[in-house]
C-alpha cells in the first residue's frame, strides 16, 4: 500500500557557530531521512533574537513532502536537531539549529509537545517572510489567513543574508 505524501513547511534557525552551514546540514540531514523529500527552500534571513541576548538568527523555511506522520516528522527535526548538537539550556536561548514544524498539510493538531500549525508563527516576521516566498496563504492558527497578517507584519527586521539552501529535490529539478 502507498502512502500519501503530505506537504509541509518547517522552520529552520541558528545563531551559533558557522550558521549557514548549520541550516544547511540541517536540510541534508531532514533529506537523507526515509519518508521526508525537501522539495526547496526559502531564501536564507538573519534576524535578530528573540528572548535572551545572543547573537542574531540565520532563518528559512523549508518546504518537505513526507510519508511521514506529524509526529514522525517531528521526531526527525529534533533528531536532526541532535546531531547538530543543539543543546536546550534556556528557553528561546541560542542554538546551533532549531527546526519546528509549521504545517502540516492542511492540519490542525493540538496534541502534547506538537501543535500545527505552529502557535506563534502568524507573530514572527522571521518565520512568515520566508514561508511566503513559498507559499501565499499557507494555514494559520487560529483559521487566520496570511492576507489578514501582510497588513499587521514589520518585516524591517528580517534582512535577506543567502539565496534558497541547496536541496537534492531541487538540484534534479534544476532549480
Amino acid at each position: 500500500m502507498t502512502v500519501p505524501e503530505v506537504r509541509a513547511f518547517l522552520g529552520l534557525g541558528s545563531n551559533l557557530g558557522d550558521r549557514l552551514a548549520n541550516l544547511q546540514r540541517a536540510v541534508d540531514l531532514l533529506d537523507a531521512t526515509p519518508g521526508i523529500r525537501v522539495v526547496r527552500t526559502s531564501r536564507v534571513y538573519e534576524t535578530a533574537p528573540v528572548g535572551p541576548p545572543q547573537p542574531d538568527y540565520l532563518n528559512a523555511v523549508a518546504e518537505v513532502r513526507t510519508t511521514l506522520t506529524a509526529r514522525e516528522l517531528l521526531d526527525a527535526s529534533l533528531e536532526a536537531e541532535r546531531a547538530l548538537e543543539r543543546v536546550r539550556a534556556e528557553r528561546w536561548g541560542p542554538r546551533t539549529a532549531d527546526i519546528d514544524v509549521l504545517t502540516f498539510g492542511a492540519d490542525h493538531l493540538d496534541e502534547p509537545g506538537l501543535t500545527v500549525p505552529h502557535p506563534r508563527m502568524h507573530e514572527r516576521a522571521f518565520v512568515l517572510v520566508p514561508l511566503l516566498e513559498l507559499e501565499s496563504d499557507p494555514p494559520l492558527p487560529g483559521d487566520r489567513s496570511a492576507r489578514d497578517l501582510r497588513s499587521d507584519l514589520d518585516p524591517d527586521g528580517v534582512r535577506p543574508f543567502a539565496p534558497p539552501l541547496d536541496t537534492r529535490a531541487g538540484a534534479a529539478s534544476g532549480r
